[in-house]
């Protein structure tokens, strides 16, 4: 795929604040930004929020979930340590 160069001005230091944080979780700025573009040509919004918001597909599969934990269904109890976790996963 042909790449492109894009000119952007942006204060110093968000540049550096974005920078290190996508070094943070092993991005690059131009992956972060890359990324940013094909959502907004997918999507065609841009959202500005300082609240994380769930995607309508992590929704759909966080729904059945939600409602074991309603209705106290498919839960496990709490581990005291790892022994016992992997004790009750071998026994599933």
């Amino acid at each position: 795929m042909a790449k492109t160069l894009i000119s952007v001005k942006a204060e110093k230091e968000v540049k550096e604040n974005a920078q290190q944080l996508a070094v943070d979780i092993g991005l690059s700025l131009s992956d972060v930004i890359n990324a940013a573009l094909r959502n907004f040509i997918r999507t065609r919004e841009v959202l500005f929020s300082s609240i994380p918001e769930m995607t309508p597909e992590l929704e759909r599969l966080l729904g059945p979930i939600e409602r074991d934990i309603r209705t106290k269904k498919n839960l496990s109890s709490a581990f005291e340590n790892a022994e016992k976790l992997g004790a009750h996963l071998d026994a599933l």
